[in-house]
């Protein structure tokens, strides 16, 4: 084959070229050669067939060279520690934010959250065990629907990163000024932030001895806060029976319960990081993480929340004015309940686990970003590496500009510091929400359009409905809280997120526009339209359909900025199928879609992972831009031994 032989437009009346340099297949749209294409941009080339019959001798070597490690996975406990840091933070806030809006109710909303966290456990379970891919709610809606709307649940979740960071830094700095008084909060959190972001780009990445040594500590401490609480307690039910004679906030017990489970979402966020690290994982342990994760949030959000109201006055749980959560709430009471040591301790704690929190932020950001710019849903300048730490700088240092200017802007206006946790905490629930709400579309779209694909886990309809239906609840409350200042904020920054994606989307129009108005630098536009639209990508066929060829053509179409598509059929010396039926199908296709080159590639060998990989090092296409119909309950391979092939069919 050769690529750099110029290619003359279909329909060229003089000289036609059929597909695959075939002489003697008649035209099969003769109005396409009446109206050939007007502009050369529009029109991709011809297909050709490569055979390549050397695989066998090639894959049949030892399964890894001599020296090459393999990557140890993680088990139940480095998994549920990794992934409990993030949620389990959630306890050293969340309580003080539930009382807030529901009051004496704040452990009867906490305890409803728990419950609907329940169903979402089998959500996510189906999902990832179906497929076990890093991304979470943009890998499950990339393998279901559009990669555009994949990318919304990925925006999402970048803003979701943005507020953990944010939230879990000032969170820090709060329970650290219990151990360093007259610490300066807004900017120790900037420091603390701008303190990851060197670690991150040196290539200090989260380790899991430390998780776990950080998580044990944070659940001892958990602990012997609820034992000294209990002991406080004493079974004595004045102050529990003073708070209880409370009327709920704003004096309405609907508006309470609705508010206050709302708010108490946010000791749910982080349940998602678990999905975002599927690979890393043993067989069989993601869906224990989301079992544990839900049993500690269950049990110490809810038990927190009523042992509090058993030990202190409601309003301990509020700043001086009643009007903000009190932001070192665990801290004050374990100061009431056991005395300085226990704060101190707790103090410790919570700088600790918090400050994982924000690590697990800057390492969960650069993946994801990085994974979008591979699917070139952002800009490739966000694949550069630190050449001497191979870090992705620009994505690490732009992560902390945007969380250092949430910061300041929360911070600037008139509720100060005081109004930063319930502003960023409506943020940060209210995009952590829209991802949960994306991953049940997922399931739902997974259950329709992917029913064949193996999962350990089945989540039922009911579940799935009734669980998306609490989240929504949720979304609109969260939404309506501080309107419309916390909805603005979340826009801004949703909107900032989502432009620079659908800028990289309509990239090859935008460079189209700028080539009819900048006619004198035309040359450099078109070269620059070129190099978008010869990136290629591969789809496997196991037959010769034309309807699912024709489907893959179409998403291609519709969701890369190519005109490149190779074709790839793999077989083996006994196989039956027509290839000069495929060929003649692939004619078809190529005529139908002038815009789009299609080239069809033979393989001879056994389709896997190995040949996967050597595919995409010899035709210089990366694995998460190889494209598969949807296998079904026999096919030998785990979709994550595949490396990130797309389902699209």
């Amino acid at each position: 084959m050769d690529e750099s032989q110029a290619d003359p437009p279909k329909g060229d009346k003089k000289k036609p070229r059929e597909l695959f340099d075939s002489s003697t297949a008649p035209s099969l749209h003769a109005e396409l050669v009446e109206n050939p294409p007007d502009s050369q941009l529009d029109f991709a080339g011809w297909g050709t067939v490569e055979l390549f019959d050397d695989f066998d001798e090639k894959l049949h070597g030892p399964p890894r060279p001599e020296g090459v490690k393999v990557h140890k996975k993680l088990g139940e406990l480095a998994s549920t520690a990794i992934c409990g840091n993030d949620i389990t933070s959630s306890c050293l806030y969340v309580a003080a934010l539930a009382t807030l809006y529901g009051g004496k109710y704040g452990f009867i909303c906490l305890g409803a959250v728990a419950a609907m966290l329940y169903l979402f456990r089998n959500i996510y379970a189906e999902v990832g065990t179906a497929l076990p891919l890093n991304g979470g709610a943009y890998n499950a809606l990339l393998n279901t629907t559009s990669k555009y709307r994949a990318s919304i649940a990925a925006c999402l979740t970048i803003l979701s990163y943005m507020a953990t960071a944010c939230i879990s830094a000032y969170e820090a700095m709060h329970y650290l000024h219990n151990l360093v008084h007259g610490l300066p909060i807004i900017p120790a959190t900037i420091a603390l932030l701008g303190l990851f972001m060197v670690l991150s780009l040196v290539g200090i990445t989260e380790s899991a001895t430390v998780a776990i040594g950080i998580f044990v500590f944070h659940i001892f401490t958990l602990l012997l806060l609820v034992g000294s609480a209990v002991i406080a307690f004493g079974f004595d039910f004045t102050i529990f029976a003073q708070n209880w004679a409370q009327p709920p906030p704003g004096g309405s017990l609907t508006k309470a319960l609705i508010l206050g489970f709302a708010a108490g979402l946010l000791g749910i966020s982080g349940f998602e990081s678990s999905a975002n690290f599927i690979e890393e994982q043993e067989k069989g342990v993601f869906p224990k993480t989301l079992r544990n994760m839900w049993i500690a949030v269950a049990v110490f959000n809810p038990l927190i929340s009523l042992l509090a109201m058993a030990v202190m006055p409601l309003q301990s749980a509020l700043n001086e004015g009643g009007t903000e959560p009190r932001s070192d709430f665990l801290a004050f009471m374990a100061e009431q309940c056991a005395g300085p040591w226990l704060r101190y301790m707790v103090s410790i704690d919570a700088v600790l686990v918090l400050s994982g929190a924000v690590l697990t932020a800057y390492v969960g950001v650069t993946g994801l970003m990085r994974r979008m710019a591979l699917d070139r849903c952002l800009p490739q300048l966000f694949l550069r590496e630190n050449q001497a730490r191979g870090t992705n700088h620009w994505i690490i240092v732009g992560f902390f500009l945007l969380c250092a200017s949430i910061v300041v802007m929360t911070t600037s206006g008139p509720g100060g510091a005081d109004g930063l946790l319930t502003t960023l905490a409506g943020v940060y629930t209210i995009s952590f929400l829209g991802v949960m709400a994306l991953f049940a579309v997922g399931n739902m779209l997974l259950k329709i359009k992917r029913k064949r694909l193996r999962r350990d886990v089945h989540a039922s309809w009911g579940a799935v409905i009734v669980g998306l239906a609490a989240v929504l609840v949720g979304l609109v409350a969260n939404a309506w809280i501080d309107f419309p200042e916390r909805l603005m904020v979340f826009t801004t920054y949703f909107l900032v997120t989502l432009g620079v994606v659908t800028v990289t989307f309509l990239r090859a129009r935008l460079l189209k526009a700028l080539l009819a108005t900048l006619a004198p630098f035309s040359r450099w536009l078109l070269a620059k339209l070129e190099e978008v639209k010869n990136q290629r990508v591969v789809f496997f066929t196991k037959g010769d359909n034309l309807a699912n060829l024709n489907r893959a053509a179409l998403y291609v179409l519709q969701n890369e900025q190519t005109k490149r598509l190779k074709v790839v059929h793999v077989f083996d010396a006994e196989e039956q199928l027509d290839k000069e039926h495929l060929v003649s199908q692939l004619r078809k296709i190529d005529e139908i879609y002038p815009e789009l080159r299609i080239d069809l590639v033979l393989v001879k060998g056994a389709f896997g992972p190995a040949l996967i990989h050597e595919l995409s090092q010899r035709l210089g296409v990366p694995k998460n831009y190889m494209f598969l119909g949807t296998p079904g309950d026999r096919f030998p391979h785990n979709i994550a031994d595949l490396g990130g092939v797309r389902l699209i069919i």
